[in-house]
Formats: C-alpha cells, structure tokens, sequence
C-alpha cells in the first residue's frame, strides 16, 4: 500500500527555526518508506518537509487554498517547485486544511500554531491516524496536554514520539494494520474487474 501521509507545521514563527530539521527527518523518512508527503503547499515546516521528501526520491502532493497556479503565486503568495501535482481546491485555508485532511491517510503535526491546531482537530474528528512530534515546539508540544484536559477519546488513533523516523515508523505500521484487510493479492490483481465480467448492464 502506498499511503499519503500530511505533514502539518507553521507557515511562520518560531518553531519554523527551531523545527525545520525535525520537518525535513519528517519528509525524507516519509519518502525512504516509499510513501507519499501531502501538505498545505505552503511556506514553513510543510515546505521544508515537502522538499526533503522530494529530495528523497519521494512523491509530493499539494493541497492549495487557491483555485488556480496564479492565484496560488499572486494572491497567496505560495511556492512551487516541490509538488509532482498541486490540487487547487479553492476553499481558502480553512476548506483546504479540511480536504488535506480527508486527502490523507494520516496527520503528522510538528511544530504548528492555530492552523496546524485545526488540521489536527480535522484529523481527530474523521478518526485519522494523527503523529504528534513532541519536541518540535507550538501545538505539536500542546496537543498531548489538550488531550490530557479535555480527556475526549479519539475517534481515531494518537501516535506521540520526539524521533521523526520513530514516528513515521509508528504511522506506518498502524496503517499497514489498519488496512491489512484489503492489502491482498485479489485487490492487488483488480479484482472488481474480474467480478464485473459477465454482469454489466451499461
């Protein structure tokens, strides 16, 4: 299985410093297990992870709040360069954290201020899979202490490590399991077309 895996982070502020070795671990991790980055397509820690993965061999998919390449560049003001394809969702920020999102197998948060908040309560609430990369600073330091407070059980499932490659290992694993029941030969060998034979009605 090939999962597409967010990387959530700031656009700006500290922890794009202090975290962008830990975003780039992040990505280069996410390629060299033959996986796929999707992000925000915009500046920041998701940037600096997009383009390690990239870096890696991997492949990268963007998710822009523009509805088109200029707006994104003039109106947004956001790169290029580090996407194999950018999908301009035209939702502005908020309708494209929620399209990232339900776009993703799983959430990875590092770093982050309110934007990665919501991406990651986006997460929580559809039940993905979400990587917290404690040690990164902003909402990745804050969200373990929000669960603890407001002590919500997750619909999905809260993966917490400070190693960027022992998180994306974790993230891995869990949905090799989670979707071990359709990771078989018969889906592999396609199946559906193999059961259609014979029935379709046009």
């Amino acid at each position: 299985m090939n999962y597409s895996i967010c990387v959530s982070g700031a656009a700006a502020g500290k922890t794009v410093d202090g975290a962008r070795d830990l975003a780039e671990r992040v990505g280069a991790a996410i390629a060299k297990s033959g996986h796929t980055i999707t992000t925000g397509a915009t500046v920041g820690l998701s940037f600096y992870a997009a383009k390690a993965a990239k870096d890696a061999g991997g492949t990268s998919i963007g998710f822009s709040p523009a509805n088109s390449l200029r707006e994104h560049m003039h109106k947004y003001r956001l790169p290029i360069g580090v996407y194999d394809f950018v999908n301009f969702t035209g939702m502005q920020y908020v309708g494209r954290d929620v399209h990232l999102v339900q776009s993703s197998d799983a959430v990875i948060t590092v770093g982050g201020r309110f934007g990665s908040l919501h991406e990651f309560t986006t997460a929580f609430e559809m039940g993905r899979p979400c990587g917290i990369l404690v040690g990164s600073g902003g909402t990745a330091d804050l969200i373990p202490e929000l669960l603890e407070r407001i002590k919500e059980r997750p619909k999905g499932h809260i993966i917490i490590d400070e190693n960027p490659e022992n998180l994306v290992k974790k993230v891995v694993a869990f949905l090799d399991e989670e979707f071990a029941d359709i990771d078989t030969e018969d889906y592999i060998n396609q199946w559906f077309l193999k059961a259609s034979k014979g029935s379709h009605t046009g």
